[in-house]
């Protein structure tokens, strides 16, 4: 078995020159580890990471806390996180509360104490005990802490794009099938919508309260959604509009010829589904990327370099995929005529189903 003693004695250096140049390379001179790091390859000597990280006070693993790990979104994400844990060599522990808020809170501490740092996707609970989430580096995914950093797809631009696209199309009456009562990202999609009242003075926005972000929770969504004498609705996410167009169909209903329906997230379910539904898309597995470089940059810091002070929420750009769950309201009421609204969002996207 090939060790460190073997790399130094190959290079002709110390053991703790090797050790620094293959653990905290700025301390060595280029070209000495250069030749140390090709010496260890041609020798085929490994690290003992665990070793290393134990000296060092590091676990070299970071913690991922979902919600719902059979959430298409979160596991999207979570392959982010994954893709860029694997290139620096660091391990993933996954836990998932199961939308129950005091697990979440219990796993959390668990993972404060047993990894590097955690990146937290959109948090059920209100994390309030800065003695335990303070400790470590924590990253937030859809939600904001304090003193942590933030990453989310920008949940304003994302239904300011879809009520245009619905106005244009000649609907007046809007409903919108909100998620969980706790969720950061429903509070500003619903700040959003009071934004686009103001900005649109004929329209109606039905705020339908909270539901599970579930196929489960469109389902039970749907019968308020057609009494409600909307001609669109805006779901939380893709699994509520799967749900709601699926029980909307057994009540003798079209989509869209009846009713408008958009997601949000637009997951691979979203053209898996028919009709293809219409969804707000942002680059899921990139929201775990960003996170991941960002809880990683807090753990190896660059040497010399001052310690980050931002905490603003890196938002990420959204786009409206435009596809057949969304319709004219002329298609279904031969009277009415669909007008562009004032203030359009970019241009939107359009995507044939495959």
């Amino acid at each position: 078995m090939i060790t460190i003693r073997d790399v130094a004695r190959e290079v002709g250096v110390s053991i703790t020159t090797v050790s620094r140049a293959l653990t905290d390379p700025e301390k060595v001179a280029p070209a000495t580890r250069e030749r140390i790091v090709a010496a260890a390859d041609a020798l085929g000597y490994t690290p003992n990471r665990a070793a290393s990280g134990l000296r060092a006070g590091r676990t070299n693993t970071i913690g991922l806390l979902v919600p719902d790990l059979s959430n298409p979104y979160f596991a999207a994400v979570a392959m982010g996180i994954a893709e860029r844990a694997r290139v620096h060599k660091v391990a993933v522990f996954v836990t998932d509360s199961q939308e129950d808020l005091r697990a979440e809170v219990d796993l959390l501490r668990g993972l404060v104490q047993q990894t590097d740092g955690v990146v937290l996707c959109s948090p059920r609970a209100v994390h309030e005990d800065q003695a335990v989430i303070g400790t470590k580096p924590l990253v937030v995914v859809n939600h904001e802490l304090p003193g942590a950093q933030s990453v989310a797809v920008n949940d304003l631009a994302g239904v300011a794009s879809t009520v245009d696209h619905l106005y244009s199309l000649g609907h007046r009456r809007i409903a919108y099938v909100g998620g969980p009562a706790t969720s950061w990202s429903d509070a500003r999609r619903r700040s959003a919508l009071a934004h686009a009242r103001t900005r649109l003075p004929d329209l109606e926005v039905v705020e339908l309260g909270a539901h599970a972000p579930t196929v489960d929770g469109g389902n039970i969504a749907a019968g308020v959604v057609v009494a409600s004498g909307a001609t669109a609705v805006i779901t939380f996410n893709d699994l509520v509009a799967i749900g709601l167009v699926r029980r909307v169909h057994r009540l003798g209903l079209r989509v869209p010829h009846d009713l408008s329906v958009v997601g949000f997230d637009d997951t691979y379910l979203a053209d898996l589904v028919t009709p293809a539904l219409t969804s707000v898309h942002g680059d899921l597995s990139e929201i775990g990327r960003r996170a991941t470089d960002l809880l990683l940059a807090e753990l190896r810091p660059p040497r010399h370099a001052p310690a980050s002070t931002t905490r603003e929420p890196v938002l990420l750009p959204v786009q409206l995929v435009v596809r057949e769950s969304t319709a004219p309201l002329l298609s279904r009421t031969s009277g009415s005529t669909g007008a562009r609204p004032p203030e359009l969002s970019p241009p939107l996207a359009h995507r044939d189903p495959p």
